[in-house]
Protein backbone atom coordinates (compact mmCIF):
# COMPACT_ATOMS: atom_id res chain seq x y z
CA UNK A 1 0.00 0.00 0.00
CA UNK A 2 1.19 3.66 -0.82
CA UNK A 3 0.16 6.88 -1.10
CA UNK A 4 -1.54 8.16 -4.35
CA UNK A 5 -0.55 10.15 -5.86
CA UNK A 6 2.60 8.70 -5.60
CA UNK A 7 5.66 10.62 -3.81
CA UNK A 8 8.87 9.25 -5.22
CA UNK A 9 10.65 12.23 -5.65
CA UNK A 10 9.83 13.45 -2.01
CA UNK A 11 10.94 10.11 -0.57
CA UNK A 12 14.69 10.37 -2.43
CA UNK A 13 14.77 13.90 -1.69
CA UNK A 14 13.12 14.00 2.03
CA UNK A 15 12.52 10.37 3.38
CA UNK A 16 11.68 11.41 6.82
CA UNK A 17 9.14 13.61 5.91
CA UNK A 18 8.11 10.85 3.02
CA UNK A 19 8.21 8.22 5.95
CA UNK A 20 5.52 10.13 7.83
CA UNK A 21 2.96 10.93 5.07
CA UNK A 22 3.04 7.38 4.28
CA UNK A 23 2.40 6.76 8.01
CA UNK A 24 -0.52 9.03 8.33
CA UNK A 25 -1.68 7.65 4.70
CA UNK A 26 -1.88 4.50 6.80
CA UNK A 27 -3.21 5.24 9.67
CA UNK A 28 -6.00 7.47 7.73
CA UNK A 29 -6.55 3.75 6.18
CA UNK A 30 -6.71 1.86 9.06
CA UNK A 31 -8.90 3.73 10.99
CA UNK A 32 -13.28 4.38 11.46
CA UNK A 33 -12.58 8.42 11.11
CA UNK A 34 -15.47 10.05 13.01
CA UNK A 35 -14.57 13.44 13.82
CA UNK A 36 -17.03 15.50 12.03
CA UNK A 37 -14.69 18.01 10.52
CA UNK A 38 -13.04 15.53 8.59
CA UNK A 39 -13.04 13.55 5.12
CA UNK A 40 -11.28 12.21 2.56
CA UNK A 41 -11.26 14.24 -0.41
CA UNK A 42 -10.58 12.58 -4.01
CA UNK A 43 -7.18 12.12 -5.94
CA UNK A 44 -8.01 15.04 -8.53
CA UNK A 45 -8.28 17.12 -5.12
CA UNK A 46 -4.84 15.88 -4.29
CA UNK A 47 -3.33 16.90 -7.49
CA UNK A 48 -4.31 20.17 -7.74
CA UNK A 49 -3.19 20.88 -4.23
CA UNK A 50 0.11 19.59 -4.75
CA UNK A 51 0.05 21.06 -7.94
CA UNK A 52 2.99 24.17 -9.58
CA UNK A 53 -0.06 27.26 -8.77
CA UNK A 54 1.69 26.28 -5.79
CA UNK A 55 4.69 28.90 -7.17
CA UNK A 56 2.23 31.79 -8.07
CA UNK A 57 2.00 34.50 -6.04
CA UNK A 58 -1.47 36.39 -7.15
CA UNK A 59 -2.50 39.47 -4.49
CA UNK A 60 -5.69 41.06 -5.52
CA UNK A 61 -8.68 39.99 -7.57
CA UNK A 62 -8.43 38.06 -11.21
CA UNK A 63 -8.10 40.67 -13.80
CA UNK A 64 -6.72 43.18 -11.06
CA UNK A 65 -3.45 41.73 -9.38
CA UNK A 66 -0.60 43.32 -8.12
CA UNK A 67 1.66 41.21 -9.80
CA UNK A 68 2.16 40.18 -13.40
CA UNK A 69 1.95 36.46 -15.13
CA UNK A 70 -1.86 35.89 -14.00
CA UNK A 71 -3.79 34.21 -17.09
CA UNK A 72 -3.65 31.21 -15.73
CA UNK A 73 -4.52 31.84 -12.38
CA UNK A 74 -7.16 34.48 -13.08
CA UNK A 75 -9.51 31.57 -14.93
CA UNK A 76 -8.79 29.10 -12.21
CA UNK A 77 -10.20 31.62 -9.44
CA UNK A 78 -13.02 32.55 -11.71
CA UNK A 79 -14.17 29.05 -12.44
CA UNK A 80 -13.83 28.62 -8.63
CA UNK A 81 -16.30 31.45 -8.43
CA UNK A 82 -18.53 30.54 -10.91
CA UNK A 83 -18.90 27.16 -9.48
CA UNK A 84 -19.49 28.28 -6.11
CA UNK A 85 -22.02 30.61 -7.39
CA UNK A 86 -23.79 28.22 -9.46
CA UNK A 87 -24.06 25.45 -6.88
CA UNK A 88 -24.83 27.65 -4.21
CA UNK A 89 -27.51 30.27 -5.99
CA UNK A 90 -25.41 32.95 -5.08
CA UNK A 91 -25.01 35.84 -5.77
CA UNK A 92 -21.32 36.75 -5.48
CA UNK A 93 -18.45 34.18 -3.94
CA UNK A 94 -15.04 35.12 -2.98
CA UNK A 95 -12.91 31.84 -2.85
CA UNK A 96 -9.67 33.66 -1.63
CA UNK A 97 -10.25 32.85 2.64
CA UNK A 98 -7.14 30.65 3.79
CA UNK A 99 -9.42 29.19 6.24
CA UNK A 100 -12.79 29.14 8.20
CA UNK A 101 -11.65 31.63 10.88
CA UNK A 102 -10.39 34.21 8.43
CA UNK A 103 -13.62 33.73 6.75
CA UNK A 104 -15.92 34.82 9.74
CA UNK A 105 -13.11 37.78 10.49
CA UNK A 106 -13.84 39.14 7.36
CA UNK A 107 -17.32 39.29 8.12
CA UNK A 108 -16.14 41.38 11.24
CA UNK A 109 -14.11 43.69 9.65
CA UNK A 110 -16.74 44.33 6.95
CA UNK A 111 -19.86 45.02 9.34
CA UNK A 112 -18.91 45.78 12.63
CA UNK A 113 -16.35 48.19 14.30
CA UNK A 114 -14.29 47.05 17.42
CA UNK A 115 -15.74 47.31 20.35
CA UNK A 116 -19.46 46.93 18.91
CA UNK A 117 -22.03 44.44 20.59
CA UNK A 118 -21.82 40.81 18.15
CA UNK A 119 -24.05 37.73 18.87
CA UNK A 120 -23.29 33.78 18.32
CA UNK A 121 -23.86 30.86 20.29
CA UNK A 122 -21.49 30.00 23.27
CA UNK A 123 -18.98 27.68 22.59
CA UNK A 124 -20.04 25.16 24.56
CA UNK A 125 -23.54 25.07 23.91
CA UNK A 126 -21.92 24.16 20.13
CA UNK A 127 -21.13 27.75 18.78
CA UNK A 128 -17.42 28.39 17.31
CA UNK A 129 -14.52 30.40 18.40
CA UNK A 130 -15.02 32.82 16.54
CA UNK A 131 -18.36 33.85 17.08
CA UNK A 132 -17.36 36.03 19.98
CA UNK A 133 -15.67 33.63 22.47
CA UNK A 134 -13.54 35.22 25.10
CA UNK A 135 -10.27 33.45 24.55
CA UNK A 136 -10.84 34.24 20.45
CA UNK A 137 -9.31 37.98 19.12
CA UNK A 138 -13.64 38.41 18.47
CA UNK A 139 -14.52 38.00 22.15
CA UNK A 140 -11.52 40.59 22.78
CA UNK A 141 -12.28 43.19 20.18
CA UNK A 142 -15.98 43.35 20.24
CA UNK A 143 -18.86 43.40 23.23
CA UNK A 144 -20.16 39.72 22.38
CA UNK A 145 -23.60 38.12 24.03
CA UNK A 146 -23.74 34.58 23.24
CA UNK A 147 -27.08 32.37 22.74
CA UNK A 148 -27.37 28.57 23.80
CA UNK A 149 -29.88 25.94 23.80
CA UNK A 150 -32.40 24.77 25.95
CA UNK A 151 -31.60 22.19 28.92
CA UNK A 152 -34.43 20.04 28.35
CA UNK A 153 -34.31 19.68 24.30
CA UNK A 154 -30.67 20.37 23.30
CA UNK A 155 -32.10 22.61 20.96
CA UNK A 156 -31.33 26.05 19.78
CA UNK A 157 -33.45 28.48 22.22
CA UNK A 158 -35.12 30.82 19.66
CA UNK A 159 -37.19 32.78 22.29
CA UNK A 160 -33.38 33.82 24.02
CA UNK A 161 -32.15 34.72 20.68
CA UNK A 162 -34.50 37.17 19.90
CA UNK A 163 -34.92 38.51 23.29
CA UNK A 164 -31.21 38.94 23.46
CA UNK A 165 -31.34 40.37 19.76
CA UNK A 166 -33.72 43.15 20.92
CA UNK A 167 -32.06 43.75 24.03
CA UNK A 168 -28.61 44.09 22.73
CA UNK A 169 -29.20 45.67 19.05
CA UNK A 170 -25.94 43.67 17.56
CA UNK A 171 -24.40 44.37 14.13
CA UNK A 172 -23.67 40.73 13.77
CA UNK A 173 -25.57 37.77 14.50
CA UNK A 174 -23.67 34.30 13.75
CA UNK A 175 -26.16 31.03 12.58
CA UNK A 176 -24.70 28.22 12.95
CA UNK A 177 -21.28 26.39 15.03
CA UNK A 178 -19.26 23.34 15.60
CA UNK A 179 -21.27 21.32 17.50
CA UNK A 180 -24.61 21.12 16.34
CA UNK A 181 -26.49 18.27 15.91
CA UNK A 182 -30.04 19.41 14.50
CA UNK A 183 -31.47 21.53 11.72
CA UNK A 184 -30.53 25.09 11.71
CA UNK A 185 -33.45 27.53 11.37
CA UNK A 186 -32.14 30.12 8.80
CA UNK A 187 -34.97 31.84 8.64
CA UNK A 188 -35.93 32.16 11.98
CA UNK A 189 -32.61 33.80 12.40
CA UNK A 190 -33.26 36.20 9.44
CA UNK A 191 -36.28 37.36 10.77
CA UNK A 192 -34.61 38.34 14.15
CA UNK A 193 -31.47 40.02 12.49
CA UNK A 194 -34.28 42.04 10.45
CA UNK A 195 -36.33 42.95 13.41
CA UNK A 196 -32.84 44.53 14.93
CA UNK A 197 -30.52 45.79 11.99
CA UNK A 198 -28.31 43.13 12.08
CA UNK A 199 -25.98 41.45 9.51
CA UNK A 200 -26.81 37.65 9.70
CA UNK A 201 -24.06 35.66 9.16
CA UNK A 202 -24.90 32.16 8.13
CA UNK A 203 -21.65 30.03 9.57
CA UNK A 204 -22.56 26.56 7.17
CA UNK A 205 -18.62 25.37 7.16
CA UNK A 206 -19.88 21.76 8.65
CA UNK A 207 -23.17 21.50 7.04
CA UNK A 208 -22.11 23.30 3.41
CA UNK A 209 -22.15 19.60 1.93
CA UNK A 210 -25.27 18.55 2.79
CA UNK A 211 -26.75 22.09 1.76
CA UNK A 212 -25.07 21.11 -1.79
CA UNK A 213 -26.48 18.12 -1.85
CA UNK A 214 -29.78 18.93 -0.39
CA UNK A 215 -29.80 16.92 2.51
CA UNK A 216 -29.76 20.48 4.69
CA UNK A 217 -31.91 23.71 4.03
CA UNK A 218 -30.20 26.61 2.70
CA UNK A 219 -29.22 30.07 3.99
CA UNK A 220 -29.55 31.60 0.68
CA UNK A 221 -32.16 34.12 0.60
CA UNK A 222 -32.29 34.54 4.48
CA UNK A 223 -28.44 35.34 5.89
CA UNK A 224 -26.95 38.71 3.51
CA UNK A 225 -23.41 36.52 4.43
CA UNK A 226 -22.62 32.70 3.95
CA UNK A 227 -19.44 31.79 5.55
CA UNK A 228 -17.89 28.31 4.95
CA UNK A 229 -14.69 25.82 5.21
CA UNK A 230 -14.32 24.13 2.16
CA UNK A 231 -13.35 20.48 3.66
CA UNK A 232 -16.20 18.47 6.35
CA UNK A 233 -18.67 17.14 4.07
CA UNK A 234 -18.26 19.59 1.18
CA UNK A 235 -14.95 16.97 1.14
CA UNK A 236 -12.85 19.74 -0.67
CA UNK A 237 -8.87 20.60 0.49
CA UNK A 238 -8.59 22.95 4.00
CA UNK A 239 -9.72 26.05 2.55
CA UNK A 240 -12.53 28.87 2.93
CA UNK A 241 -15.11 30.86 0.99
CA UNK A 242 -17.49 33.58 1.46
CA UNK A 243 -20.60 33.69 -0.49
CA UNK A 244 -22.73 37.00 0.08
CA UNK A 245 -26.00 39.04 -1.51
CA UNK A 246 -24.96 41.48 -4.48
CA UNK A 247 -25.33 44.27 -1.55
CA UNK A 248 -22.62 43.04 0.81
CA UNK A 249 -20.36 41.96 -1.53
CA UNK A 250 -17.85 44.39 -2.33
CA UNK A 251 -17.55 45.05 1.37
CA UNK A 252 -16.69 41.58 2.14
CA UNK A 253 -13.98 41.09 -0.82
CA UNK A 254 -12.04 44.33 0.23
CA UNK A 255 -12.25 42.88 4.32
CA UNK A 256 -10.55 39.33 2.63
CA UNK A 257 -8.28 41.57 0.56
CA UNK A 258 -6.63 43.98 1.47
CA UNK A 259 -7.89 44.27 4.88
CA UNK A 260 -7.00 40.35 6.22
CA UNK A 261 -4.55 38.67 4.03
CA UNK A 262 -2.47 38.76 1.15
CA UNK A 263 -2.18 36.86 -1.86
CA UNK A 264 -4.37 33.63 -1.80
CA UNK A 265 -3.01 30.06 -2.15
CA UNK A 266 -3.23 29.31 -5.89
CA UNK A 267 -3.28 25.67 -5.20
CA UNK A 268 -6.04 25.80 -2.72
CA UNK A 269 -8.02 27.52 -4.95
CA UNK A 270 -7.83 25.38 -7.90
CA UNK A 271 -8.64 22.38 -5.35
CA UNK A 272 -11.71 24.21 -4.43
CA UNK A 273 -12.61 24.20 -7.88
CA UNK A 274 -12.54 21.12 -8.53
CA UNK A 275 -14.49 19.69 -5.18
CA UNK A 276 -16.74 22.24 -6.65
CA UNK A 277 -17.42 20.21 -9.29
CA UNK A 278 -17.36 17.35 -8.12
CA UNK A 279 -20.26 18.18 -6.27
CA UNK A 280 -22.25 20.08 -8.95
CA UNK A 281 -22.51 16.10 -9.75
CA UNK A 282 -25.84 13.84 -9.17
CA UNK A 283 -23.62 11.06 -7.43
CA UNK A 284 -22.76 14.20 -4.82
CA UNK A 285 -26.56 14.69 -3.63
CA UNK A 286 -26.87 10.64 -3.14
CA UNK A 287 -23.78 10.96 -0.91
CA UNK A 288 -24.70 13.96 1.02
CA UNK A 289 -28.14 12.03 1.75
CA UNK A 290 -26.27 8.67 2.65
CA UNK A 291 -24.44 11.34 5.39
CA UNK A 292 -27.38 11.81 7.10
CA UNK A 293 -28.94 8.00 6.85
CA UNK A 294 -25.53 7.30 8.50
CA UNK A 295 -25.74 9.37 11.16
CA UNK A 296 -29.56 8.85 11.93
CA UNK A 297 -28.30 4.90 11.76
CA UNK A 298 -25.77 5.48 14.29
CA UNK A 299 -27.56 7.89 16.51
CA UNK A 300 -30.28 5.10 16.95
CA UNK A 301 -27.84 2.21 17.40
CA UNK A 302 -25.78 4.15 20.70
CA UNK A 303 -29.10 5.17 21.77
CA UNK A 304 -29.70 1.45 22.09
CA UNK A 305 -26.81 0.86 23.91
CA UNK A 306 -27.73 3.33 26.58
CA UNK A 307 -25.54 6.19 25.22
CA UNK A 308 -27.50 9.75 25.95
CA UNK A 309 -27.28 12.13 22.75
CA UNK A 310 -28.00 16.30 23.20
CA UNK A 311 -31.00 16.82 21.23
CA UNK A 312 -31.81 13.25 21.43
CA UNK A 313 -29.99 12.44 18.13
CA UNK A 314 -29.85 14.29 15.01
CA UNK A 315 -30.60 15.57 11.56
CA UNK A 316 -27.23 16.36 9.95
CA UNK A 317 -23.95 14.76 9.85
CA UNK A 318 -22.97 15.39 13.55
CA UNK A 319 -23.47 13.86 16.96
CA UNK A 320 -22.78 14.76 20.18
CA UNK A 321 -23.00 11.98 22.98
CA UNK A 322 -22.49 13.10 26.67
CA UNK A 323 -20.41 10.33 28.64
CA UNK A 324 -21.51 11.01 32.22
CA UNK A 325 -24.35 8.31 32.34
CA UNK A 326 -21.41 6.13 31.46
CA UNK A 327 -18.89 6.81 34.15
CA UNK A 328 -15.98 8.06 31.95
CA UNK A 329 -14.67 11.08 30.90
CA UNK A 330 -14.82 12.53 27.21
CA UNK A 331 -10.95 12.88 26.87
CA UNK A 332 -9.99 9.43 28.22
CA UNK A 333 -12.99 7.71 26.30
CA UNK A 334 -11.61 9.45 22.92
CA UNK A 335 -8.04 8.33 23.99
CA UNK A 336 -9.33 4.82 24.13
CA UNK A 337 -11.06 4.96 21.27
CA UNK A 338 -8.48 5.79 19.13
CA UNK A 339 -6.25 3.03 20.55
CA UNK A 340 -9.44 0.97 19.25
CA UNK A 341 -9.18 2.37 15.98
CA UNK A 342 -11.87 4.81 16.33
CA UNK A 343 -10.76 8.24 15.70
CA UNK A 344 -13.47 11.03 17.03
CA UNK A 345 -13.01 14.09 19.49
CA UNK A 346 -13.83 14.98 23.10
CA UNK A 347 -16.26 17.78 23.34
CA UNK A 348 -18.31 19.69 25.91
CA UNK A 349 -21.42 19.42 26.50
CA UNK A 350 -24.68 22.02 26.95
CA UNK A 351 -24.17 22.41 30.32
CA UNK A 352 -21.17 20.61 30.99
CA UNK A 353 -20.10 20.70 34.17
CA UNK A 354 -16.36 19.65 33.37
CA UNK A 355 -13.78 21.88 32.30
CA UNK A 356 -13.00 21.98 28.29
CA UNK A 357 -9.96 20.20 28.33
CA UNK A 358 -11.52 17.41 30.18
CA UNK A 359 -15.41 17.43 29.29
CA UNK A 360 -18.58 15.15 29.25
CA UNK A 361 -18.96 14.32 25.97
CA UNK A 362 -17.08 13.34 22.56
CA UNK A 363 -18.85 14.48 18.83
CA UNK A 364 -18.78 12.18 15.86
CA UNK A 365 -19.21 12.54 12.05
CA UNK A 366 -20.11 10.03 9.41
CA UNK A 367 -19.16 12.32 6.19
CA UNK A 368 -15.77 10.26 6.11
CA UNK A 369 -16.77 7.06 6.43
CA UNK A 370 -19.92 7.68 4.16
CA UNK A 371 -17.16 8.75 1.98
CA UNK A 372 -15.16 5.46 1.93
CA UNK A 373 -19.12 3.38 1.58
CA UNK A 374 -19.81 2.51 4.70
CA UNK A 375 -23.62 2.47 4.74
CA UNK A 376 -26.61 2.42 7.44
CA UNK A 377 -26.15 -1.38 7.91
CA UNK A 378 -22.22 -0.68 9.23
CA UNK A 379 -23.77 1.70 11.83
CA UNK A 380 -24.92 -1.00 14.79
CA UNK A 381 -21.47 -2.94 14.40
CA UNK A 382 -19.51 0.81 14.95
CA UNK A 383 -21.79 1.21 17.51
CA UNK A 384 -20.71 -1.60 19.40
CA UNK A 385 -17.51 -1.65 18.71
CA UNK A 386 -17.95 2.27 20.63
CA UNK A 387 -19.53 0.73 23.58
CA UNK A 388 -16.89 -1.88 23.94
CA UNK A 389 -13.97 0.34 23.35
CA UNK A 390 -15.34 2.37 26.28
CA UNK A 391 -16.23 -0.33 28.61
CA UNK A 392 -12.93 -1.48 28.21
CA UNK A 393 -11.51 2.00 28.75
CA UNK A 394 -13.40 2.45 31.80
CA UNK A 395 -11.82 -0.66 33.20
CA UNK A 396 -8.46 -0.08 31.99
CA UNK A 397 -8.48 -3.19 29.70
CA UNK A 398 -6.24 -2.75 26.51
CA UNK A 399 -6.19 -6.45 25.40
CA UNK A 400 -9.88 -5.80 24.81
CA UNK A 401 -9.04 -2.12 23.20
CA UNK A 402 -6.69 -3.91 20.78
CA UNK A 403 -8.67 -6.88 19.52
CA UNK A 404 -10.94 -4.38 18.72
CA UNK A 405 -8.35 -1.69 16.58
CA UNK A 406 -8.27 -6.00 14.90
CA UNK A 407 -11.51 -6.40 14.15
CA UNK A 408 -12.51 -2.26 12.93
CA UNK A 409 -8.82 -2.98 10.49
CA UNK A 410 -10.34 -6.02 8.79
CA UNK A 411 -13.59 -4.47 7.96
CA UNK A 412 -11.87 -1.20 6.55
CA UNK A 413 -9.50 -3.60 4.21
CA UNK A 414 -12.57 -4.02 2.20
CA UNK A 415 -13.30 -0.31 2.21
CA UNK A 416 -10.47 1.51 0.57
CA UNK A 417 -9.93 5.41 1.01
CA UNK A 418 -8.55 7.85 -1.67
CA UNK A 419 -5.15 8.62 -1.48
CA UNK A 420 -3.88 5.40 -0.34
CA UNK A 421 -3.76 1.76 -2.40
CA UNK A 422 -2.01 -0.88 -3.23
Amino acid sequence: MTHQPAIPTLTAADPEIAGLVEDEARRQAEKIRLIASENYVSEAVLEATGSVLTNKYSEGYAGKRYYEGQQFIDQVEQLAIARAKSLFGVDHANVQPYSGSPANLAAYLAFAQPGDTVMGMALPDGGHLTHGWSVSATGKWFNPVRYGVRKETGRVDLDQVRDLAREHRPKLIFAGGTAIPRTIDFPAFAEIAQEVGAVLVADIAHIAGLVAGGAHPSPVGHAQVITTTTHKTLRGPRGAMIMTDAEHAKAIDKAVFPGLQGGPHNHTTAAIAVALGEASKPEFRDYAHAIVANAKALAEALVERGFDLVSGGTDNHLLLVDLTSKQIGGKPAAQALDRAGIELNYNTVPFDPRKPFDPSGIRLGTAAITTRGLTPEHQPQIAEWIDRSVTAAAAQDEAAIGKIAGEVRDLLATHPIPGYRA
